[in-house]
């Protein structure tokens, strides 16, 4: 047996907002960690100079520069205390947009973090669905090379999100998958644990959004807080105090009848001077998460809601399927934890469908006898970093190691093995 397949793989689920990674076998990440790197840009300037003696200098800059950089909270503390180091975002929208600071990251992963070696270890690592192939090729030669890791396997996410409900006695690998993240919405329907690609749905609002909303409502309202905190605080705000209401008007009723009750204080220190400072929280409480069932009370540019766009996404899936599409509507991302949110989304859904069906009813009388769908919308625990369960599960699985791209494999085909990553067939 080879000693890579005795030890346990290494999951790392990179997000737009927040990057978990751990060890196969786990329940839960080792490290949840900002998908952010902040880069000493000092050393890089020393070097720019038009003298072509410099060349040495110029070498030293860059050696420097490529030693030099932090990622996720510690980058963020950097940024703060030093004007030298920049932060860049390595993902955007679901999509690695930063190579060279994706290297870093990972780099940064697996040393400082996970303090493993590479060498030692097989990789689980995780894309968006509709990540191009040329990108899993850029992925795997990273790995191969840099980190020259025995083996790879890049999984799907929403794929790792429904194997997160995995159980020995049964594991669902046909659902939906509603993933809210910080950089993008999806909506993904798998059937047998594949991807239906053309039924796909994305949903123009995210996590961002909602902090956006929230910072905009409280600064419209003369909140004080100070203009460079105030997305961190919307933020926290967001973590802390939102969920999802049944009814917007009679939420507004309730606030207005007993502020007591429902209004909270944020208290914060203002950055610059150390002052502390209080404001209120409201009506944001219910308004920030409200922009996923009525987008149009914060961009005129989309009023289809989410659960209507679930509803499309499951329409437009191959007829066979819908009932245990609509049956197993998976929750999967940080924003879906807002309390409530699996309840409104299965009660909106639900009503969509009610009323098809009484449509269908009225058109064809009685000689028509239709069955009733069941939907369910699945909330659990750990929806927040369901992904990275899932790929703990799947990596902890015997089948795991022989669905791995070993380094052999790309010695002698080449980084184009990684474009296609067979699904694990033992799993139901």
């Amino acid at each position: 047996m080879d000693a890579a397949t005795s030890r346990p793989a290494v999951v790392i689920d990179n997000g737009t907002g927040y990057s978990k990674m751990g060890f196969a076998g786990n329940i839960e990440p080792s490290f949840i960690a900002p998908t952010v790197v902040a880069v000493n840009e000092s050393f890089l300037n020393q070097g720019r100079t038009p003298s072509k003696a410099n060349w040495q200098a110029q070498h030293s800059a860059g050696v420097m520069a490529d030693l030099d950089f932090y990622i996720g909270d510690e980058a963020v503390a950097k940024s703060r205390s030093s004007s030298s180091y920049n932060l860049s975002y390595p993902i955007r929208h679901g999509q690695v947009d930063n190579w060279d600071a994706m290297e870093r990251f990972w780099q940064q992963c697996i040393f400082e973090y996970l303090r493993c070696d590479p060498e030692d270890h097989y990789f689980l690592l995780t894309e968006s669905p509709m990540t191009a192939p040329e990108s899993r090729e850029y992925t795997g030669e990273i790995m191969f090379e840099t980190f020259n890791v025995p083996g790879l396997y890049i999984a799907v996410q929403p794929v790792l999100a429904l194997a997160a409900g995995y159980t020995t006695s049964k594991c669902e690998m046909t659902g939906v998958v509603v993933d809210v993240g910080d950089g993008a919405t999806s909506v993904v329907p798998v059937a047998e644990g594949y991807v239906i690609g053309s039924s796909i749905k994305s949903f123009p609002l995210t996590g961002t959004d909602v902090t956006h909303f929230i910072e905009q409502l409280i600064r419209e309202r003369g909140e004080h807080i100070p203009s460079e905190d105030s997305f961190e605080v919307a933020r926290k705000i967001k973590e802390t105090y939102c969920y999802t209401c049944s009814d917007i008007v009679k939420e507004y009723n309730k606030y207005d009848q007993e502020p007591a009750k429902y209004i909270k204080q944020w208290k914060g220190i203002k950055p610059k001077t150390r002052a502390p400072y209080t404001c209120d929280i409201g009506y944001e409480r219910f308004m920030g998460p409200e922009i996923f069932f009525n987008p149009e009370i914060y961009s005129g540019d989309t009023s289809t809601p989410l659960p209507s766009v679930v509803d499309k996404c499951i329409q437009s899936a191959p007829i066979d399927t819908r009932r245990a599409l609509y049956k197993n509507v998976v929750l999967s991302g940080g924003s879906t934890m807002l309390k409530d949110f699996n309840r409104r989304l299965q009660r909106d859904i639900k009503k969509i469908v009610d009323e098809r069906m009484q449509a269908t009813t009225a058109r064809h009388g009685e000689e028509l006898k239709v069955q009733p769908v069941e939907v369910n919308v699945v909330s659990h625990p750990i929806q927040r970093y369901a992904v990275w369960f899932g790929g703990s599960v799947l990596a902890s699985t015997p089948e795991f190691f022989a669905a791995c791209h070993t380094k052999a494999d790309y010695e002698e085909y080449g980084s184009t093995i990684c474009r296609t990553n067979p699904v694990f067939k033992g799993m139901y």
